[in-house]
């Protein structure tokens, strides 16, 4: 088995290039072992960075049930929604996610995405909550590259992150907010490489996944971790899947596998906005 290599944030923390999402976890209370074994067969395995958020209902308990006792093996990533973003109200919510969570701090703290709140505001926020211990970095989500030079024009320590949407399907990031990103080393966290599992049955993708005898979703994570510097985020809502996510990082594209998957899912000629799910 491959190991899981790592990414540096640009406060210098490494963390896993593969790691586990959890929206929708924590919805059925019939799945709930199956999801708690997951994640903690995904933290056996490595996988010891879990994305989260307090919008995700139920995900944060089963967060806090799965790293019981292997608080200090985690890498937490948590976000605020924008309308509780303002400085008193990211401190409470974040507040809201360590009873949640039970733990003292969450690693990772994100905006969910730029709403009315000026941005000076929550930054502020993240600032107070990182000189009280409470979030030990922070970072945004869904974040555009004006936004991002928004943001750069307010913010005194750089943002650790850009969670967004990145796949096959969702290439516009290729075309300028990636570079950008690239050019100051702070790496794109990819939600979604499997966009929901609709690009899985593609003929094209099916294709490349039996050269490797590989399925489908490990080709599709394998091709967002062809990137050195992007992390990515695959539910991990069962234990075959956790299993199947893991072994994405045995597989190396070939410059004809990647020949063949633009051909069909065809890389950004110019500008587009920034996709969101």
């Amino acid at each position: 088995m491959t190991p899981i290599r790592t990414i540096r944030l640009p406060a210098g923390e490494q963390v896993p290039a593969l790691g586990m999402g959890t929206w929708h976890l924590g919805q059925d209370p019939s799945k709930r072992q199956q999801e708690l074994t997951a994640l903690r067969l995904g933290l056996d395995l490595g996988m010891t960075l879990i994305d989260t958020a307090q919008l995700y209902v139920g995900a944060e308990d089963v967060v806090r049930e799965a790293i019981a006792g292997r608080r200090n093996e985690v890498f937490i990533v948590d976000k605020v929604l924008p309308n509780h973003a303002t400085r008193r109200g990211t401190i409470d919510a974040c507040e809201e996610s360590l009873r949640a969570l039970v733990t003292d701090r969450i690693d990772l703290y994100l905006l969910h995405w730029r709403g009315a709140v000026p941005l000076e505001e929550t930054v502020e926020a993240f600032e107070e909550l990182i000189e009280t211990g409470k979030i030990r970095f922070w970072g945004v989500s869904n974040f555009d590259h004006s936004d991002m030079e928004d943001l750069f024009q307010i913010a005194e320590v750089d943002p650790q992150t850009d969670q967004v949407l990145y796949n096959l399907t969702h290439r516009g990031i290729e075309w300028d907010l990636l570079p950008w990103c690239r050019s100051r080393r702070i790496p794109i966290m990819a939600y979604s490489p499997l966009d929901e599992g609709t690009v899985l049955e593609h003929p094209a993708l099916r294709k490349v996944a039996e050269r490797h005898n590989a399925t489908p979703a490990q080709i599709a994570i394998a091709w967002v971790l062809r990137h050195p510097d992007i992390i990515t985020t695959p539910k991990a809502g069962t234990p075959e899947h956790v299993r199947e996510n893991r072994g994405a990082l045995d597989i190396q594209l070939t410059s004809k596998d990647l020949r063949d998957l633009d051909k069909v899912f065809e890389p950004p000629t110019q500008k587009v906005p920034l996709d969101v799910i």
